[in-house]
C-alpha cells in the first residue's frame, strides 16, 4: 500500500480522505491557501504545504504547485477529492508525467466522459439508453431547430462542456428556439470557452438517480447500488438517499447494468458515478458520468458497509476490487443532508462570517457528520459555504427519516444564517415523506419550506427570558452565597419583580418575573407561567414549566439569545444600548449598559426620587468610567445591580416610573 499520499483539496472531503488514510496507516500531506492556514484538514494531516493565495484559481487549481508539493514531500499518490482538479485531464496527465499515481480514473476515461456530446455518442455505442435528442457535431442554428422540432417540445438545450447548472435552456415552443439557442451559446462561450450544444427532450417531473460504480485494473466491475438525488435547488443537490425509493426492481436492475456497461465502455478504473434522468415510471436515460468520488458517497457507504475511499486507494495501488458483485448487499436506508451557511428564505444566498457557536449531533453507527469546520471558523467568500454533511441510517426509509429529523434537532449553528430549519421542514414535508420525488420538489413545496409561520410561541419567549434572568444571577458573585440564593430577587432589589426585555421579529417583548418559594412566576402577554430550573452549562437550560420537566439548547452572545428546538432556531435580541439619554430610551423608562463592564457605584435604591441628569450609577469599561444619568425626573422603580457586579452590553440597569404616577 502507499506510504504517503497528498490530498489536493480542502474542507470536509480532505478530512474524510485523511480519516481513511490514517486507518490504513498511510501518511498524509495537506495543501492550503491563505484562507485555510488554520483549517482542520491542515491540522489533521501529517504535513501541510502552502500553495498560494485564497482564491481557488491561485491555490487549489494550481497544478504545478500541487505536483511540486507532492514531489517535495515524497508523496506517491494524489487524491483529488471532488471539485477543483478532480476531473481535470491536464492534472491527471501531470501526475502521470511525474510518476505520481492519480487516485482516479485513467486520463482517457476523464476525456471520454468530460464532454457531454462525446460521452453520449460513446454510450449510444455501448447500448446505454439515452434521452431522445441530438448529440452530433452540426451546430448550424436552422439544423438544430429542425432537430428540436423532430424530437418534440419541451426540449432542453445544454452546453456540451457545461456543468453546475450553467449553460442550459428550457424551450417550450418552436418559435422560442432560436433566441434560447443564441442565449445558451453565449453563456457556454463565456463560462466554458466552448459554445457547442446538444438538444434533448425535456423529461417532465424527472427524478435524478445515480449509480455508484467501481472498476479495477484487472477488468473487474461492480455497482454499489444507486442514490436518489432528486431534491435540488438551482440544479444543486440538497438531500440524497440510498437506495432510490418507490422504483420498480426491474427498472433499477436495468439502470445498474447500464452503469456497468458505461464504465466498461471507457475502461474505467476507480470510483465513478453514472447519472440518469428518470421518468416517473422508472424509465431511465443516461445523463452523464462523474469521473470522481461524489459528495453524497457516504449514503452508499452506510447501506453497503463499505469504505469507498479505502476502495479508491486499494484500486489505485493496483489491488483488485475488495468485493465482487454477489458479495454486495443493501442494508437499510440512508439519507444525507448538506448543511450550508446560506439563507434559504432569501434565495439561498451564502451567509458569510464567523460561526460563533457550533454543536454537532452525537455520532454513532446511525449518525455520521462529515465536516472540516469547527466553532469559531470563518465561512469565506472564496469557497463553497458547506458547514457539514449529516448522514443518517435506519433499518428502513421511515426509520431513517425519523433519525434525520432527530439529528437535525441536535445540530446547532449560531452566528450566521444556515439551512438547518429548511432541511428539517424538507424531511417533514409530505412530498418527501411519501417519496413523491422529482427535481421540482422544492419549488412545489415552496410555501411550506420557505415561508414558515412567524407566530411566536409564548413558552419560547418566557424560556429565553428565563435564560437571561439565570445568566444575570449567575454573573453576580454574591448569588453563590446561600443567603442570596434563598431569595435572589431581594438581593437585586426586586421584591416587586424584574422585567426582562427582548426583541424578536422587530417586536419588543416584556417578560416580568417575580420570585416565589420554589422558582419564579413569569408574566407575559397576559399569561402567567410558573417555572423553576437552572443552567446546566453555557448552552443547556433545564427547567420545569407547567409541571413539565424539559431541556432547551441555546447559544448566548453579547447580541442576544438563540434557542434551538426541533431543528428550528429562534433569535431573541437584547435591546440595543443607548448612549444619548435624551432620546426615546427615556420614554421607555429604562436604562441599559452601553457596553460590558463592572458597576463601580450605585447611588440610588428602589423608590428614590431623582431629577433629570442625576448620576444613578457608574460603570467601568475598558479602563474608562461612565456615568449613568437619569433621563428625566421620576422615581427609581428598580435598580437591578450593585457595586462589583458584571454587566453585559444591553443589560437593563434601572427602571423608572414617571413622577406623576406617584402623586396619583
Amino acid at each position: 500500500m502507499f506510504e504517503k499520499i497528498l490530498i489536493a483539496n480542502r474542507g470536509e472531503i480532505a478530512c474524510r480522505v485523511i480519516r481513511t488514510a490514517q486507518k490504513l496507516g498511510i501518511a498524509t500531506v495537506a495543501v492550503y491557501s491563505d484562507a485555510d492556514a488554520q483549517a482542520q484538514h491542515v491540522k489533521l494531516a501529517d504535513e501541510a504545504v502552502y500553495i498560494g493565495e485564497s482564491p481557488a484559481a491561485q491555490s487549489y487549481l494550481q497544478i504545478e504547485r500541487i505536483i511540486e508539493a507532492a514531489k517535495s514531500t515524497g508523496a506517491q499518490a494524489i487524491h483529488p477529492g471532488y471539485g477543483f482538479l478532480s476531473e481535470n485531464d491536464q492534472f491527471a496527465f501531470a501526475c502521470q508525467d511525474n510518476n505520481i499515481v492519480f487516485i482516479g480514473p485513467p486520463v482517457d476515461a476523464i476525456l471520454a466522459m468530460g464532454l457531454k456530446a462525446t460521452s453520449k455518442a460513446l454510450m449510444e455505442k455501448a447500448g446505454v439508453p439515452l434521452t431522445p435528442g441530438y448529440h452530433g457535431t452540426n451546430q448550424d442554428a436552422a439544423f438544430l431547430k429542425q432537430q428540436a422540432d423532430d424530437i418534440g417540445y419541451p426540449v432542453l438545450i445544454k452546453a456540451s462542456a457545461g456543468g453546475g447548472g450553467k449553460g442550459m435552456r428550457l424551450v417550450e415552443r418552436s418559435e422560442d428556439f432560436l433566441s434560447a439557442l443564441a442565449s445558451c451559446k453565449s453563456e457556454a462561450r463565456s463560462s466554458f470557452g466552448n459554445e457547442d450544444v446538444l438538444i434533448e427532450r425535456y423529461v417532465v417531473q424527472p427524478r435524478h438517480i445515480e449509480v455508484q460504480v467501481f472498476g479495477d485494473t484487472h477488468g473487474n466491475y461492480v455497482h454499489l447500488f444507486e442514490r436518489d438525488c432528486s431534491v435540488q435547488r438551482r440544479h444543486q443537490k440538497v438531500l440524497e438517499e440510498a437506495p432510490a425509493p418507490k422504483m420498480p426492481e426491474d427498472k433499477l436492475e436495468a439502470m445498474r447494468q447500464a452503469a456497468i456497461d458505461a464504465a466498461r465502455a471507457v475502461n474505467y478504473v476507480g470510483a465513478g458515478t453514472v447519472e440518469f434522468i428518470v421518468e416517473q415510471d422508472g424509465t431511465a436515460y443516461f445523463m452523464e458520468m462523474n469521473t470522481r468520488l461524489q459528495v453524497e458517497h457516504p449514503v452508499t457507504e452506510m447501506i453497503t458497509g463499505q469504505d469507498l475511499v479505502e476502495w479508491q486507494l486499494r484500486v489505485a495501488f493496483g489491488e483488485p476490487l475488495p468485493k465482487q458483485q454477489h458479495e454486495l448487499q443493501i442494508h437499510g436506508h440512508a439519507l444525507e443532508a448538506r448543511v450550508y451557511a446560506e439563507e434559504p428564505e432569501k434565495g439561498f444566498i451564502p451567509a458569510i462570517g464567523q460561526i460563533s457557536y457550533l454543536h454537532y449531533p452525537a455520532q454513532n453507527e446511525a449518525v455520521r457528520v462529515d465536516s472540516g469546520i469547527v466553532e469559531g471558523d470563518e465561512i469565506s467568500t472564496y469557497y463553497d459555504p458547506m458547514i457539514a454533511k449529516l448522514i443518517v441510517w435506519g433499518k428502513n426509509r421511515e426509520a431513517a427519516l425519523t433519525q434525520m429529523h432527530h439529528a437535525l434537532g441536535q445540530f446547532h449553528v449560531d452566528g450566521l444564517g444556515n439551512n438547518i430549519a429548511f432541511l428539517d421542514r424538507l424531511v417533514l414535508c409530505d412530498s418527501f415523506k411519501n417519496a413523491n420525488l422529482d427535481t421540482g420538489l422544492i419549488q412545489r413545496e415552496e410555501e411550506f419550506l420557505l415561508k414558515p409561520a412567524t407566530e411566536l410561541n409564548s413558552t419560547l419567549v418566557v424560556s429565553a427570558a428565563f435564560i437571561e434572568l439565570l445568566s444575570r444571577l449567575a454573573q453576580n458573585p454574591s448569588a453563590s452565597n446561600p443567603v442570596w440564593q434563598t431569595n435572589a430577587f431581594w438581593r437585586l432589589n426586586l421584591q416587586s419583580g424584574q422585567t426582562i426585555k427582548l426583541q424578536c421579529n422587530d417586536k419588543t417583548l416584556n417578560i416580568q418575573f417575580a420570585a416565589q418559594e420554589h422558582g419564579f412566576v413569569a408574566q407575559y402577554d397576559g399569561q402567567t407561567f410558573e417555572l423553576e430550573g437552572q443552567l446546566l452549562d453555557a448552552h443547556t437550560l433545564q427547567f420545569k414549566l407547567a409541571g413539565k420537566q424539559q431541556k432547551l439548547a441555546f447559544s448566548q452572545t453579547e447580541h442576544g439569545i438563540t434557542l434551538f428546538q426541533n431543528g428550528q432556531s429562534y433569535k431573541f435580541a437584547y435591546l440595543k444600548p443607548v448612549f444619548n439619554q435624551d432620546d426615546e430610551q427615556g420614554a421607555e423608562n429604562n436604562l441599559t449598559a452601553p457596553m460590558p463592564g463592572v458597576i463601580t457605584q450605585v447611588l440610588v435604591a428602589a423608590n428614590d426620587k431623582v431629577k433629570k441628569d442625576d448620576v444613578l450609577m457608574t460603570l467601568e469599561a475598558m479602563k474608562i468610567e461612565y456615568s449613568i444619568r437619569a433621563p428625566h425626573d421620576g422615581i427609581v422603580a428598580s435598580s437591578y445591580f450593585q457595586a462589583g457586579d458584571q454587566v453585559k452590553a444591553g443589560d437593563e440597569l434601572v427602571e423608572f416610573q414617571p413622577l406623576a404616577e406617584e402623586v396619583a
